[in-house]
């Protein structure tokens, strides 16, 4: 409850509020511009954070998270383009209702689910976030050692390609940051005695390469790609038969949204592509699905947005990433210096109560951006990409640079934007090596505590019941797709014996 109150009191600081309306705005045009997602936006915004106050940064980067993620919707319906991955199955029944000449009905309906499952989402993180932080004040370095290497083990699980490719990615993130002198011992790795790389590499240049260059370089692939849009007259909102016949898969969505968020490495594509699935599984006209349901439309926005709140659960009172603009918005918070974790809700409540107040706000702005300026972002999605991406690259470049003014950042982040490209070529997650690369810092720091600890003998640390949870938990989860396929096989087999005895 003090956080609630907090959080209104940071509202009547017109300096902040100014801030919140500004980045909804910036967050929406990211969301709208086909190819620029919430994860690219928030990468490059991420170097100009720093030179602010960490309140103001973290508002920032959230903000322009939930903006985003809503503003997908957008060019989903009207040009079959999702403007971010979480909103790939509004295309699948958005799309058609456009045709039909129903994309002010179509954007209504996304506006107004996104805008409840944002806000369901951040009722949910006031409460949940502290109350998992209080079970973490039991955890000491083993438990949070154990705790991280099991959310590296979600990587498994992200990005759609192979655990294998995932894993390698994910293992790639940790060796980078392994990079630099180790504080422990003092001992320069892989520095090969250039003074640059003594304090290692830094998230930011990173972070900017993976998700702006190396979507400049793969969208520079497409450049005579033609995207019909659809014309638009005004959006409205849903009628009181259109919000009956969604509510259900609304409330529904957005509790999948909200618990798929919380899971570590998941996100908003997946809640969306599950939610969207159940809401066909559950209708009465699935038939309709596919050809412009605005079931279809609710289920994946309410889900896309619920999640946004639910990622930042683990974000904040674990340090664990829930998504991937979350790992970006965890790398903000370590580079102003503030630690996530249980002593978070104590000693940095005006920080937290500004980013409750921020999301809060930012979910009920949707509505006016979403129904009052649907037709100039229309517009907006009309931009030509060959205008586009050199801007964001121009910004890439600056941002890189602009954090120590050092040109070796810019190789950095041009290196890093290759190295992406390549990776998401050949079926490798480049979330994988982001989220790899933050949790691989607090790996070792966790590590190191861990054996100092016990006086070297790190074995001790099974004897630990959360941190021997933990770690059972991860041997399962990197069994699991081992398992699953075993299961495939010998259920082929039985099928296989069992079809010549009928016939």
């Amino acid at each position: 409850m003090d956080l609630i109150l907090s959080g209104f009191g940071a509202l009547a600081d017109p300096d902040l509020l100014l801030l919140i309306v500004v980045t909804t705005l910036v967050g929406t045009v990211i969301g709208v511009l086909p190819g620029l997602s919430g994860t690219t936006g928030a990468a490059l915004v991420l170097p100009f954070t720093l030179t602010m106050d960490p309140i103001s940064a973290v508002v920032v980067l959230a903000t322009i998270y939930g903006s985003s993620t809503f503003a997908g919707c957008i060019t989903a319906i009207l040009i079959n383009t999702p403007g971010t991955s979480a909103s790939a199955t509004t295309c699948l029944d958005g799309y058609p209702l456009a045709r039909r000449g129903e994309a002010g009905r179509a954007i209504g309906i996304a506006t107004l689910s996104s805008s409840f499952g944002g806000v369901v989402s951040v009722l949910f993180l006031l409460f949940a976030a502290p109350l998992l932080a209080g079970i973490a004040y039991e955890f000491g370095p083993p438990e949070y050692f154990a705790l991280t290497i099991f959310g590296l083990s979600m990587l498994a699980t992200i990005g759609g390609g192979s655990a294998a490719k995932n894993l390698i990615a994910g293992a790639m993130g940790v060796l980078i940051a392994t990079v630099g002198v180790h504080l422990a011992t003092g001992i320069e790795r892989y520095t090969f005695d250039s003074d640059a790389l003594y304090d290692g590499i830094g998230f930011v240049p990173v972070m900017i390469g993976l998700f702006g260059i190396a979507e400049f370089l793969r969208q520079s692939t497409e450049l005579g790609l033609k995207r019909d849009v659809i014309g638009m007259s005004a959006t409205r909102l849903p009628s009181w038969a259109d919000i009956r016949r969604i509510r259900n898969t609304v409330l529904r969505s957005t509790g999948i949204g909200t618990f798929i968020g919380v899971l570590p490495a998941e996100g908003a594509t997946i809640a969306s592509m599950i939610s969207y699935n159940e809401a066909r599984r559950t209708s009465k006209n699935k038939e309709e699905f596919g050809h412009g349901a605005i079931e279809g439309v609710a289920a994946s926005e309410a889900a896309n947005n619920s999640a946004v709140g639910g990622s930042l659960v683990p974000t904040l009172a674990l340090g664990i990433p829930g998504s991937p603009t979350a790992a970006i918005i965890l790398a903000g918070l370590l580079a102003q210096g503030v630690q996530p974790g249980p002593t978070l809700f104590t000693e940095q409540t005006n920080l937290l109560s500004a980013l409750f107040a921020a999301l809060l706000l930012g979910n009920l702005l949707f509505i006016g951006v979403g129904l009052g300026g649907a037709r100039i972002y229309a517009r907006i999605t009309q931009m030509p990409v060959p205008i586009l991406w050199p801007l964001v690259f121009m910004f890439s470049v600056l941002g890189a640079y602009a954090i120590r003014q050092s040109v070796f950042d810019i190789y950095i982040t041009l290196a890093f934007g290759l190295i992406g490209f390549l990776m998401q070529r050949y079926g490798f997650s480049v979330v994988s090596l982001a989220i790899g690369l933050v949790l691989g810092a607090m790996v070792e720091q966790r590590l190191d505590q861990s054996v100092a600890m016990y006086d070297g003998n790190w074995l001790l640390m099974f004897t630990r019941p959360i941190a021997l949870a933990f770690f059972a938990l991860t041997i399962l989860t990197l069994c699991a797709p081992l398992l699953g396929r075993w299961r495939r096989k010998r259920k082929a087999a039985h099928a296989g014996i069992e079809e010549p005895a009928r016939s």
